[in-house]
């Protein structure tokens, strides 16, 4: 007992709450391309299928390690000199994303739905460019044994910045309109940017000597993860992972609409204590890794998290009744965050210290391809199949990522542990002055 009281010191940590912030920062814009938007789009008269299309405005999270090794290696002008390479590029990034979302806050889906969707995709670039600095931020700014608390807490503010573009967006435009809802979450941005300034700059482990700049920022990262063995399993084990999840998850809000539920019931149910129950699903995700491992909390979390997606089954024969919505969101974002929490350790523990806003930007961006290009044919599958054997469809998803998790499992590749090009860093509390 006196082990695991000790074992929660690290979030008594003052970089625990800057942490918790930008995670916080992280994951306010995702809900406004994506399931607040929906319900938007359905008010607006938008098809099932034209929603579920809207997804693809996030490829930007998909593509991001296109553009991540600039992030990495590339100062800008007057700013890093002043406040470092990571917080001077979260700052541009946080003032355009803020500005990306006044800009959607003028747009009406009824209008001109192409408007709504180039805006869109303008916000998710910016949304999955500020993910690039914040990941790396983290990864860099804790040791090596304070990972699993990171990745935790980094969840807890994740959700919570979700809460507000979810339940909070969706209060404000119950009672004040579109606009407003959406020029709300702007505003809230400033509370990423004021966490960068307040926190200091991690100290960035320099790139094995390459001949020129290409090489050090692009082609080196590529090819060191390439080298490890098993690394073209572990990407599509990376891709797969969510996607039954993501699947049921795109049309869940629309789903809620169709049954009749209004966006306060969605709100006080779906978005407050839903992210409430992904938090405490969070937590367990932490526990589980602690008992089963890494591969064996990543295999039970993924299996109750297909599990769960049966739930929306029962609610589709229950109708419109908010107890029985309350036993589906509980089950769906319990598990979910159990998950999450074991997979996002899982992807920190797979970068190198060298590259990792690269990296961590190439390995997240393939997690999300399961939310972004294959799961936006879900708008379609609900309209071909209806909605009990599209929620069945969405659950036998998940098994092509437990099969070869299972796999890997078994097999070396999965346990290799993380290289590093010299001995591991000590935890920045030890080494500040």
């Amino acid at each position: 007992m006196t082990s695991w009281l000790a074992s929660l010191r690290v979030y008594a940590d003052r970089r625990m709450l800057a942490i918790l912030l930008m995670g916080f920062s992280s994951g306010l814009p995702l809900a406004l391309t994506g399931a607040t938007l929906a319900i938007w789009l359905k008010e607006s008269g938008i098809t099932l299928t034209s929603i579920g299309l809207f997804a693809q405005v996030g490829l930007a999270y998909n593509l991001k390690f296109l553009w991540s090794p600039v992030m990495d290696r590339v100062a800008i002008p007057f700013l890093t000199r002043r406040l470092g390479r990571r917080r001077s590029w979260a700052v541009v990034i946080q003032a355009a994303l803020a500005l990306a979302l006044l800009a959607m806050a003028l747009c009406d889906p009824a209008a001109d739905p192409w408007r709504v969707a180039f805006t869109a995709a303008a916000v998710a670039f910016f949304s999955a460019s500020q993910d690039i600095v914040i990941d790396a931020y983290r990864v860099e700014l804790l040791g090596e044994r304070e990972q699993g608390a990171g990745a935790a807490v980094t969840q807890v503010g994740y959700r919570i910045g979700m809460i507000a573009s979810g339940a909070g967006a969706l209060y404000l435009a119950s009672y004040f309109g579109w606009f407003w809802s959406y020029a709300g979450m702007a505003a809230l941005m400033l509370v990423g940017i004021a966490t960068v300034l307040m926190t200091r700059e991690p100290r960035l482990v320099p790139p094995p000597k390459q001949e020129n700049w290409f090489e050090r920022a692009v082609a080196a990262p590529f090819a060191e993860f390439a080298s490890r063995r098993g690394w073209l399993l572990i990407l599509v084990f990376v891709v797969l992972y969510k996607f039954g999840d993501a699947l049921a998850g795109i049309m869940s809000n629309p789903f809620y609409i169709a049954l009749g539920f209004t966006k306060i019931e969605i709100a006080n149910v779906a978005k407050l204590f839903g992210t409430f129950a992904s938090v405490a699903g969070i937590f367990l995700g932490g526990v589980a890794v602690y008992r089963l491992g890494l591969m064996g909390a990543l295999l039970a979390c993924g299996v109750l998290q297909m599990l769960s997606n049966l739930m929306y089954v029962v609610q589709y024969w229950a109708g419109p009744d908010p107890a029985v919505l309350a036993m589906t969101i509980a089950a769906e974002n319990v598990t979910g965050g159990m998950a999450s929490a074991a997979f996002v350790a899982y992807l920190s523990r797979l970068c190198h210290p060298a590259f990792t806003a690269t990296q961590y930007a190439l390995l997240s961006a393939l997690a999300a391809t399961s939310r972004t290009v294959l799961a936006s044919g879900g708008g379609f599958l609900a309209d071909r199949l209806g909605w009990t054997a599209f929620f069945v469809t969405s659950t036998l998803a998940c098994l092509p990522s437990l099969g070869l998790l299972l796999y890997l499992m078994r097999s070396a590749e999965a346990q290799q542990p993380r290289p590093v090009a010299a001995k591991p860093r000590p935890p920045a509390r030890v080494t500040r002055r």
